[in-house]
């Protein structure tokens, strides 16, 4: 047999006489034969592979991600290969990039885990890109997809303010860059805007989204006796930490103190007290980021921008009775 009749049998790619074709599958279960992947991937100049690059793969927030994008990329038969390092800043460089048009068929960018001049590099060259709680650089319209962070931090605020009536509503950043943070933070300025209470500096830190950050900022606020009703700390990793400094410095939640967190993360409603958050659809996200990147490789389409909604969820931490 040839080559290409034994390539139009086991590729299914063209008619072949029923006896030549039984011929050809006798022999491939004699021989145990097994076709290579990887050759096949070069021939056809596909890998049937997605890229993903993160900062990291633990903790509920990832994990609930990681679930939807495996879900969309694999219904439409991709596999899924993640690549974890720590964040680097938009005009950073990276030692080796193992993900890319080498090796995968398109790639899943989250916040700022790939420089800005790469992802430019990568889609000047045609290679399919779909970026993750970010937007993209001025000079690639690669598309996007987010939730309305700035709304849901408003309609948090405003609760603690119209319900509660705090006043002195403490705030943690995310890292620097993050573009989550950023819209949170303007949602936070808004609304104590629009209920005339002046901003303090002094009750801005550096959570970073991380609850070792956020308890380490909040127990030096409560040494140095500054007074604050509530504490909004950007996510609900960090929230953890600004219980644990609330706790440790003898105070309760809620009734000392409130604490609130955003992404309604699977734990959220078991941490004690129970908290309250904004929840947005981590695993909807996950499986729009890998249908929206697969249509992309295979029509050249797809949305320019994908903006979800959030729901405000309401718990004990803030001081409601509810369950």
């Amino acid at each position: 047999m040839s080559i290409s009749t034994v390539s139009r049998v086991v590729n299914r790619s063209a008619p072949v006489a029923e006896a030549t074709r039984q011929q050809v599958w006798q022999a491939i279960e004699a021989l145990e034969y097994m076709p290579s992947a990887a050759a096949r991937s070069l021939a056809g100049r596909r890998t049937a592979t997605i890229g993903l690059y993160l900062p990291q793969i633990s903790g509920a927030f990832f994990a609930s991600l990681l679930q939807g994008l495996e879900a969309g990329v694999r219904e439409n038969g991709y596999a899924l290969l993640v690549r974890a390092h720590p964040r680097v800043s938009r005009n950073g460089q990276l030692s080796g990039l193992p993900l890319g048009e080498h090796n995968t068929d398109g790639l899943l960018v989250f916040t700022d885990s790939l420089p800005d001049a790469e992802i430019v590099r990568l889609h000047g060259r045609g290679y399919p890109l779909l970026l993750l709680f970010r937007t993209a650089p001025a000079e690639a319209m690669v598309p996007s997809i987010n939730v309305e962070n700035k709304a849901g931090t408003r309609q948090l605020i405003d609760h603690l303010i119209e319900v509660h009536g705090y006043r002195r509503i403490a705030f943690l950043r995310g890292p620097a860059g993050n573009e989550d943070s950023a819209w949170r933070e303007k949602g936070y300025r808004e609304s104590l805007a629009a209920h005339g209470i002046p901003v303090d500096p002094e009750l801005i830190g550096e959570g970073n989204f991380a609850p070792q950050d956020a308890q380490r900022i909040v127990a030096d606020w409560l040494a140095r006796g500054l007074h604050f009703d509530a504490v909004f700390a950007g996510d609900d990793e960090a929230a953890t930490g600004a219980l644990m400094a609330v706790r440790q410095a003898g105070l309760n939640v809620p009734d000392d103190l409130a604490v609130v967190g955003f992404d309604d993360l699977p734990y959220a409603s078991a941490l004690t007290p129970p908290l309250t958050t904004v929840r947005i659809p981590l695993e909807t996200i996950g499986l729009l980021a890998g249908q929206q990147l697969v249509s992309l490789i295979q029509t050249g389409k797809a949305e320019p921008h994908i903006l979800l909604p959030n729901e405000l969820v309401i718990r004990q931490s803030c001081g409601c009775t509810c369950a």
